[in-house]
């Protein structure tokens, strides 16, 4: 008789879904599931939830055998295990997240951001298998980052260490969710790539194919579409959004020196509309003596699985101690 193959449970914790994955050593994925995140419940109904989902998942899969879990979410604290002020979840202040779960599912577990679980996951199972120092950029609503030195994630003593997408990027800017002014995530991100779109387009008279459509249609897809059609006012729109995101990463690599930057998510999927302005504005604004020692790659994740390989990887590092 065969031995159960080993595997995790990589959970992504999202404001809408929580998605999660049964994920061997190796990153595959051999089910998946989900459930409403519905955090206007009480957490422990919730985790009773989602305990019973991954179980049920295991039932159909008696050839499996769990050996612990991970977490990837919004403000997640390694350190503490637990979920600090989300901004996107009903739950208030310190949710602990990791000791209340554990009295439902008693294994090993662990939780961090979901962009630190991204950098991981990126490390295990996807293109920087043969790297110990590089950054992961999450491209999303916000931007998460994670950074990656001697080949250990950098945790700082809070930690939340690597919170690259509230370093300043434009003096007295715009107004972020944190509650401060021009944080990186308000320009280089999903959301603001829309907003630049949508200030430039209410400077010019450029034509373009997205001015005569309702506000809830222009998304950052629509504009990296009309930017492929050849949209000058969305080809702007990328190209500010890049050179403000390259000129923070020279900062970045200033600070830590990365052989690589990974970047992934929904804005990452638009390609060179953004990879192209990013690099240029990287190159421009690097130290002389880290000219030719960084380059921007995208990730070497599946896109529809990335967030749950992460957490899943976050939990084998630590089983593999």
């Amino acid at each position: 008789m065969n031995p159960r193959r080993a595997v995790v449970a990589g959970i992504d914790l999202g404001g809408t879904n929580t998605v999660f994955g049964l994920i061997d050593g190796a990153g595959r994925c051999h089910a998946t599931g989900r459930l409403a995140t519905d955090s206007h419940q009480e957490l422990s109904v919730y985790l009773q939830r989602l305990a019973a989902a991954i179980r049920h998942c295991l039932a159909d899969r008696p050839d499996l055998r769990l050996q612990g879990i991970g977490i990837g979410a919004p403000n997640g604290n390694y350190t503490r295990g637990t979920i600090e002020h989300p901004p996107n979840l009903h739950w208030k202040g310190i949710v602990p997240f990791v000791a209340e779960f554990k009295k439902h599912v008693p294994l090993p577990m662990a939780l961090t951001n979901d962009a630190n679980a991204a950098a991981l996951g990126e490390m295990r199972f996807g293109a920087a298998r043969d790297l110990t120092d590089f950054l992961v950029i999450t491209l999303g609503t916000g931007l998460g980052s994670g950074i990656v030195s001697h080949g250990r994630l950098v945790y700082g003593a809070t930690g939340f260490a690597g919170e690259l997408g509230h370093t300043i990027a434009v003096r007295n800017g715009r107004r972020c969710g944190c509650g401060r002014r021009g944080c990186l995530e308000t320009y280089a991100s999903a959301t603001g790539l829309r907003r630049t779109f949508l200030e430039l387009l209410s400077r010019t008279d450029t034509a373009s194919d997205l001015r005569a459509a309702a506000p809830a249609d222009i998304t950052a897809a629509a504009i990296a579409r009309a930017a492929r059609d050849g949209d000058a006012v969305a080809i702007r729109a990328f190209r500010r959004t890049g050179e403000i995101l390259g000129r923070q990463l020279a900062d970045s690599v200033a600070h830590t020196s990365p052989a690589a930057i990974f970047l992934l998510g929904g804005l990452a999927q638009a390609g060179e509309l953004i990879f192209a302005p990013t690099r240029r504005s990287l190159a421009k604004n690097l130290l002389p003596v880290f000219q030719g020692t960084v380059d921007i790659r995208p990730s070497g994740l599946p896109p529809e699985s990335a967030a749950i390989l992460g957490a899943a990887a976050l939990i084998w590092e630590e089983l593999d101690r």
